[in-house]
């Protein structure tokens, strides 16, 4: 089945997320786009050659000249307009967070009928996952104890909705759904029990440092997220004989780049295992399109992760 994609909202991630990888496939086209401000739609339009400009988010929804729609708004406005274009019909691609509350989760999924919702975190189905999954399962390194991740993105432009509650910012919104898709992807999220804390001390109050962890026995996995001068994104997996750790899990979202496991063993030496060069956003669409041809879906996942989120975020503005 063809995509012909509708964009709500006229931005940068949208360029690097549909429009870039969209040329190297026959059957993916982008035709229509809407935005807050009309006129950066026409102009967003102009500059990549889309056909049709709407006023409004409604109109496009209802393009029959639209089968898809991606909306990449602030978080606040995700469940709004995911829900709106399923009911109309269309398959949703939504920018992480797929929304903000187990609640608005249900929602997507009740309306999610005939129609796929796939939530863009374009880490998801980058070989290096099941890499480690199988270290795992396989017993390479003995039982696995922990697992760490520390994400640290730059420093919110003033006035971005990230530093907005109500629009859904905050570092940790911002950084969950890369910690808990990899921890879903190598041991899953059931039986989990959640800790979570920050100061929300940041501008209007939201979170500029957060600390999470999920535990199980004999098994913790840790976030620590921050926003700072330095970027971070790295994984560790502790073993009970080995330590794997993966740095910059996030620079494929940069383009066709190479990602490496680097595996230390206790008392010996460090190897490591080489994953070939790739694009998250290749993979992420490729990806959308095997979905909506096969009829099999990821919502279920994406629900989950929302879910153990949103009640992460919920206990740490309790213990504030």
């Amino acid at each position: 089945m063809p995509l012909d994609i509708g964009l709500i909202g006229a931005t940068g991630i949208a360029e690097k997320a549909i429009l870039r990888p969209a040329s190297a496939f026959d059957d993916v086209s982008v035709r229509a786009v809407a935005a807050s401000d009309p006129v950066r739609a026409k102009e967003f339009a102009t500059r990549h050659g889309i056909d049709r400009v709407h006023d409004t988010y409604a109109e496009l929804v209802a393009d029959p000249a639209v089968n898809t729609v991606y909306v990449s708004l602030h978080n606040s406005a995700h469940r709004e307009w995911v829900v709106a274009a399923a009911e109309a019909g269309k398959h949703v691609i939504v920018e992480k967070p797929l929304c903000l509350s187990a609640l608005e989760a249900a929602e997507i999924a009740a309306a999610a009928v005939g129609v796929q919702v796939i939530e863009a975190v374009p880490t998801i189905g980058h070989p290096w996952q099941a890499a480690v999954r199988e270290m795992i399962l396989g017993n390479r390194f003995g039982p696995l104890t922990r697992i760490r991740t520390e994400i640290r993105f730059g420093v919110p432009a003033p006035g971005s909705y990230r530093e907005r509650p109500e629009l859904g910012g905050g570092i940790f919104l911002d950084s969950a759904s890369y910690w808990l898709q990899a921890v879903q992807a190598t041991v899953g999220l059931d039986g989990a029990v959640g800790s979570a804390q920050s100061a929300f001390d940041g501008p209007n109050g939201v979170d500029r440092s957060f600390d999470a962890a999920l535990t199980w026995p004999g098994l913790t996995a840790e976030l620590h997220c921050s926003v700072g001068d330095k970027h971070i994104a790295n994984h560790e997996f502790t073993f009970a004989e080995a330590t794997v750790k993966i740095r910059n899990f996030l620079l494929p979202a940069a383009g066709p780049l190479p990602l490496n496991l680097a595996i230390r063993r206790v008392g010996g030496p460090t190897t490591v295992e080489a994953f070939p060069p790739v694009s998250y956003y290749d993979l992420q669409l490729a990806r959308v399109r095997d979905i909506v041809a096969s009829g099999g879906g990821e919502l279920a996942a994406a629900v989950d992760r929302i879910t153990l989120m949103a009640a992460l975020h919920r206990r740490a503005r309790e213990a504030s």
